[in-house]
Formats: structure tokens, sequence, C-alpha cells
């Protein structure tokens, strides 16, 4: 940044109206909270809503199921898996054809995954010299508990259902439930 900018001269906003910085109501942060939450998992507004209306026709605590639903999604689990970089390069890989489900292609990234399914990569030769560079960068960020992957087949398989404790992002799942509850 240069000395001009702003950002590194004030510590408030540039403009008329940077330094009069309100505090958010409730309702702000609750959806702040939900807009965080989608934007994480590339989903828009109505898909999310029938995430958290199944969620809360569940038994359970309505938040974890919500947060387990999401997790579960194919795209989510191609990119725990580290076979992309982002969930965004995940769902794209998803979209496009190269994930299968129990040898089946699935080119739905919202599929559910449940227990004891196989996520394979079938691609070309490029497409898995890539995915594999991106197996070997990541290596240190490990894989989650919830599922087991086999690098040298480029295959991972889902040992048990994600619990609240799996999601690393820090998320207030409560301020999306009383957000929703209105």
């Amino acid at each position: 940044m240069t000395d001009k900018c702003a950002f590194s001269r004030r510590s408030y906003s540039p403009g008329q109206h940077g330094q009069s910085r309100s505090k958010l109501s409730n309702y702000g942060l609750q959806l702040r909270e939900k807009q965080k939450v989608k934007k994480i998992y590339g989903i828009l507004e109505r898909q999310f809503r029938l995430y958290f209306l199944k969620a809360s026709k569940t038994k359970g605590v309505t938040g974890h199921i919500l947060l387990e639903m999401l997790e579960r999604r194919l795209d989510n689990g191609v990119f725990r898996l580290r076979f992309a970089y982002s969930r965004l390069e995940a769902r794209q890989m998803v979209r496009h054809g190269l994930v299968m489900v129990n040898s089946n292609k699935v080119d739905i990234p919202s599929y559910q995954v449940k227990v004891n399914d196989e996520i394979k990569i079938k691609a070309g030769q490029a497409a898995v010299k890539h995915i594999k560079e991106i197996l070997e960068s990541t290596k240190q960020q490990g894989t989650p508990a919830w599922l087991s992957l086999q690098d040298s087949e480029l295959k991972g398989v889902v040992t048990r259902l994600p619990q609240r404790d799996d999601v690393q992002i820090p998320i207030k799942e409560q301020l999306i439930i009383e957000l929703y509850s209105k």
C-alpha cells in the first residue's frame, strides 16, 4: 500500500461517514453469520433455507444437524479430501463429471454422501496430475476424522457422519437458528 492509501493512514474507513460506524444490531449479527455460512459453502438463499427446514424437522440439535448437512455435500467432501484447493474448484470438478460415488458418476454438488460411500476421482491424466499436486501441497492440512483418504488411488471413504467438532470454521450456528426462528 502506498502512503496515499486511506486504510494505511487511518484506522477507520475513508469517506464522510467512515468514523461514524455503529454497532450491529442482533438482526445484523444473525444476518451476517448466515451470509458468512452461505458464502463459505457456496449456497444460495433458497437452498440454504431448504437445508434449515430439513434440519429443523429432524430430531436433534438443529444447528448441529444443519452444519452436518452442509458438510455432507459432495462438493464439500471433495474439498475436504483435498482433491481441490477450494470448494468452488471442487464444485466445478463435480459439475464436470470428474467425481464418482460408489462407482456411479455424480454431477450434483449438493449430493448428500452417506456412511461407507466411496468418493473417487475419474479424470484424464492432466487432471490427475493437477489433483496429485494439490494433495502434495496440502499435505499438512490433513483430512477430517469422518473421511479416510487413499491418495494413491485418488479416492476417499466416508467412515462416519460429520459432527459439530469436525467443522473447524468459526460458525455460530445458534445465530442462524435465531434468525430463521423469527
